[in-house]
């Protein structure tokens, strides 16, 4: 009688004991999405940086320039949390007894911790760039600052030392006027006409019948106008650096108020291309790990007797 020998594939462990979680896997993942996220960004700050220019007229413009961040941002976190969501579902242990939805939603899990976990180490990594675009922010509010400054001294027509900005040196001055009309040096002049005009267009912007006479007397005795044409030059040029004053603020809230609308929009598209990548890496995992239950184990078969 021929003997037949039938071979049975080897029975897979029960694993519905096991945790549902594979960490290694989860980690592994988060590595590659981390560093492929990096290796991306690097690449598009490289390209922005290449596509900007100082010259007027050449170069990207700011308005391309953030929409092409978007972009990429969104491409960025496509690719990475994806690559890292597939890994995550492909590296994992394969679930036996465990019934489908189960499975599809253990490897929906594994690909969003893989993004979140990668998401938290990029984070981490590019702290410093983060802090750089912060100190960048504080020099242009500085600069907005020191430009209504600037604005405001030119206007007033400010060439005395640092001294003079002193809020006390005007009441000190008012001890010193001379009613008469007597001359002062240039100097002392441009000193005391400084500190009437901060004084004034720094507090209520409203220039005081008593230093109006006296600035009148001055540019009069260096101008040689009569007291009433010296008083009208004198409300012509404090109009004038009034108003500039005036058009200084308007320019740094107008400057505030865009400088907020950009944070506002990029933090909104930064959450929007985070759940973008979210998505991508729950949706990669569960590709990955039909895949990995795909894969059957190859068992040894011992040689049948007729083989000999």
């Amino acid at each position: 009688m021929i003997g037949t020998t039938e071979h049975y594939p080897a029975a897979l462990p029960d694993t519905s004991g096991h945790s549902g979680v594979s960490w290694a896997a989860i980690f592994a993942g988060a590595a590659a999405a981390a560093a492929l996220s990096l290796l991306l960004l690097m690449l598009g700050a490289g390209l922005g940086f290449s596509a900007v220019s100082p010259w007027a007229g050449e170069g990207v413009g700011a308005k391309g320039l953030g929409i092409t961040a978007i972009v990429w941002l969104a491409i960025t976190q496509i690719i990475a949390s994806g690559m890292g969501g597939y890994l995550a579902g492909r590296l994992r242990v394969k679930w036996t007894s465990v019934h489908g939805d189960e499975v599809y939603f253990r490897d929906t899990a594994h690909g969003f911790l893989a993004w979140a976990v990668a998401t938290l180490v990029t984070v981490t990594l590019i702290a410093g760039s983060v802090s750089s675009v912060i100190g960048s922010g504080v020099q242009a509010g500085a600069s907005v600052a020191s430009g209504a400054a600037s604005a405001m001294s030119n206007a007033a027509g400010s060439q005395a030392n640092q001294s003079s900005g002193n809020s006390s040196d005007y009441f000190i001055d008012t001890l010193f006027r001379d009613e008469r009309g007597t001359a002062v040096s240039e100097d002392a002049a441009h000193g005391i006409v400084t500190r009437i005009f901060v004084r004034s267009l720094g507090n209520d912007g409203q220039l005081s019948a008593e230093d109006r006479t006296y600035l009148a007397q001055i540019v009069a005795q260096r101008t040689n106008l009569s007291q009433a044409e010296a008083e009208q030059r004198v409300d012509q040029v404090y109009a004038n650096a009034h108003q500039a004053v005036e058009d200084a603020k308007v320019k740094a809230k107008e400057a505030a108020d865009t400088a907020a609308k950009v944070a506002a929009w990029t933090t909104l598209w930064m959450f929007i291309t985070l759940l973008i990548g979210a998505f991508f890496a729950s949706l990669c995992a569960t590709f990955g790990g039909r895949r990995r239950d795909a894969v059957t184990s190859l068992a040894t078969v011992p040689p049948s007797p007729a083989a000999y």
